[in-house]
């Protein structure tokens, strides 16, 4: 597996896309709808610190794109705040939500080819199955809660993207290495 302190994040030639499942959810509210559900304490800790291990690294995301269900919403907004971004930039698709690997190539392709590297906030299982399309190096058997695949795109065009070549770059989570 590549180390992440050696990897490279040159765009020049290509995209990298991050695939973040949203942080843990609560579920301490019974009446409330699956769409609804809130982070918990947990949630609102783990996803400053996981945007703040990509900063670390010196990643930049120039969007972010997520579900609108609630625990989404949220994650994407506290990686926003970790960014100095707007929250109100974040771009919601509601296919997104209850995902497919179809829907997140939908999505990935018709990103702004402007945007060199998008964070996508999204839900299970749909989004473990989609990132197991995209390297046949790292396979994950489930996403965990703030988890972050990212992989570097050989492409200039975003519509290109489910043909393009693909290259693994990390895959990091909350509770990795603790």
């Amino acid at each position: 597996m590549p180390d992440i302190n050696n990897i490279s994040l040159d765009t020049a030639d290509s995209k990298i896309l991050l695939v973040v499942r949203h942080a843990k959810s609560s579920w301490e509210i019974g009446t409330l709808s699956d769409f609804e559900r809130s982070l918990n304490d947990r949630g609102k800790k783990d996803a400053p610190m996981m945007a703040k291990r990509l900063i670390d690294k010196k990643i930049k995301i120039d969007a972010f794109v997520a579900s609108p269900a609630k625990r989404a919403k949220k994650t994407a907004e506290l990686f926003c705040e970790q960014y100095h971004q707007p929250t109100d930039s974040i771009e919601f698709i509601s296919s997104l939500y209850h995902a497919g690997e179809e829907d997140f190539y939908a999505v990935v392709e018709q990103l702004d080819d402007r945007l060199d590297t998008v964070a996508i906030f999204s839900h299970n299982p749909g989004i473990t199955y989609f990132v197991n399309t995209l390297s046949e190096q790292v396979q994950v058997d489930d996403m965990p809660t703030c988890g972050i695949y990212a992989i570097k795109v050989h492409t200039k065009k975003w519509a290109d993207f489910k043909k393009a070549k693909k290259e693994f770059l990390f895959f990091d989570f909350p509770k990795k290495d603790v």
